[in-house]
């Protein structure tokens, strides 16, 4: 692994800046298939990945027929995955939600949806869709709400004033109407794991919310995303030295259906991390995605082979 101020590196899919061989992941057993909905968001967050906010439509809406069109690959490539995830920007501000999730939970999939939790999500005609999807389809529907950090000045120095309290009402919302949620929270505020978990239970105690802080797969604490960060790029060798398995990346087991402005047809992303990469736009189809994926971007390092970290509940 090779540190990343050294000039060229991450520049070739092949090599390291200092020759050796670059890590690939294979693609297999997919696990879950992700739909960005498009990056408007109702907020403006301090540091966004994916630059999402009320004016950013770099990445323009799905509909429920383009997600049909996927859902219909799905199975006739026989990928069978256990979950589908939707993420944006805020994914309530797209007009088709409700239906594109009601398309893949009709079909037997899990659904995973992050949300913020906050005005899209309150709007009646949306309050009313979840209710029937609850009503439907149980706790194969999941929600899993961005909350930055247990203390909500922490939170809002990321989300903005008051972001917090309407946060926590629209999770008392669902809280009150039986809909199954996790959260996924950031590692940036100094703490250890062990104090942010900590801190997660007791506001999980205090309004009565059936998440466990200590499970990762309901608390989801990620690493901040810095693409000028000083991380190391992964060789071959670092499988063995991290003992580690490709099998054990995001890219092995999930891809990312998005749409870009002015495109005719959405593509297929190999990472949720990076849909403005072109190296990481693998094709319109899924079988155009059936191929591996070179760790050649500094989130390939920080975010999902040193920092453990996966979309995926």
């Amino acid at each position: 692994m090779k540190d990343q101020s050294i000039p060229g590196k991450f520049s070739d899919p092949y090599v390291t800046a200092s020759g050796e061989l670059r890590a690939r992941v294979p693609f297999g057993n997919p696990e879950t298939l992700w739909f960005n909905t498009g990056t408007l968001c109702n907020i403006e967050c301090e540091n966004c990945y994916i630059l999402s906010s009320p004016t950013n439509d770099a990445l323009v809406y799905l509909s429920t027929v383009e997600v049909s069109l996927y859902l219909d690959q799905l199975e006739e490539r026989n990928w069978n995955p256990r979950e589908i995830g939707f993420t944006g920007g805020e994914p309530f501000m797209n007009p088709d939600m409700i239906d594109m999730t009601a398309q893949a939970l009709e079909r037997g999939y899990d659904v995973l949806v992050l949300t913020n939790a906050m005005q899209p999500m309150m709007r009646p005609r949306v309050q009313k869709g979840l209710l029937d999807l609850q009503q439907r389809f149980g706790h194969k529907l999941t929600l899993r709400i961005s909350v930055d950090h247990w203390r909500d000045d922490l939170h809002e120095t990321e989300r903005g004033r008051g972001s917090f309290a309407r946060t926590i009402a629209g999770m008392l919302w669902l809280h009150n109407n039986g809909i199954r949620m996790t959260v996924a929270g950031r590692t940036v505020w100094g703490e250890t794991e062990y104090e942010a978990r900590a801190g997660y239970a007791d506001l999980y105690a205090t309004h009565g919310f059936d998440i466990s802080a200590q499970d990762p797969s309901q608390t989801v604490l990620f690493p901040e995303m810095d693409e000028l960060a000083e991380v190391p790029e992964i060789t071959t060798d670092c499988w063995g030295i991290l003992h580690k398995s490709p099998r054990d990346v995001m890219c092995a087991s999930s891809r990312m259906v998005v749409k870009h402005k002015g495109a005719e047809l959405p593509s297929v992303i190999a990472c949720t991390l990076l849909p403005y990469v072109p190296e990481f736009d693998l094709g319109h189809s899924l079988k155009d995605a059936e191929r591996d994926v070179a760790l050649n971007h500094p989130h390939c390092a920080k975010f999902c082979v040193l920092g453990r970290a996966s979309c995926s509940a």
